[in-house]
């Protein structure tokens, strides 16, 4: 498969056309191994590390589409790998937007340094995921990493009525959940089962 037959795939899935354009617009092939740049458009996870993957980008858009992202908002992705999903949201919050990654793995967090070295409203922390933030509260958070059960020390990074979207359960499948915070309260709203993510590391 290619660029345009997955904008194609996509496209025929329905999502909005803000997600398409950040897909049309970022580069899969910048973010991946040398060895699997010509898999980079096939709609398949790839190894990045020997136990980390970039997802598949039909679940990327999945779970940007449930994270209802706007221009000028403040999003940060925990585990956000080589970098690939900041540079999506980041065309879709636009330039007065900001985005923060958060990656344990340090060669991970170097890379993606690099590979969004162009990109003026991306910073990426080399950290435990569950430290807060100095830019929070956030409007929006992703987690592209597998829990049990999400974090009180992450939802409490959410501002009133923001929204965190993250693969939750036991084992080997997750549900990608959608959670927002309403008050002191965080109701689920969505829930989508079926996914693989790898599991969060402390």
């Amino acid at each position: 498969m290619d660029k345009s037959q997955l904008i194609g795939l996509l496209k025929s899935e329905g999502f909005s056309e803000k997600i398409i354009n950040a897909f049309e617009k970022v580069k899969r092939e910048n973010f991946v191994p040398e060895n699997f740049k010509k898999l980079a458009y096939e709609n398949i996870a790839l190894p990045i590390t020997e136990s980390e993957t970039i997802s598949q980008p039909s679940t990327i858009a999945i779970a940007l589409s449930m994270l209802k992202l706007k221009e000028n908002q403040k999003v940060l992705e925990i585990g956000s790998g080589c970098g690939y999903v900041l540079a999506l949201i980041s065309e879709i919050v636009r330039e007065k937007g900001k985005v923060c990654g958060v990656e344990i793995v340090q060669s991970l967090a170097e890379k993606s340094t690099q590979n969004l070295k162009e990109y003026k409203n991306i910073v990426i922390y080399n950290r435990n995921g569950k430290i807060r933030a100095e830019e929070a509260p956030f409007n929006r958070i992703l987690i592209s990493a597998a829990f049990e059960e999400v974090p009180k020390e992450i939802l409490e990074q959410l501002e009133e009525n923001g929204m965190l979207v993250a693969p939750v359960g036991p084992g080997f499948m997750q549900t990608l959940t959608s959670i927002r915070r309403i008050k002191d309260k965080f109701v689920v709203e969505k829930e989508i089962p079926g996914f693989i993510f790898v599991h969060f590391v402390e």
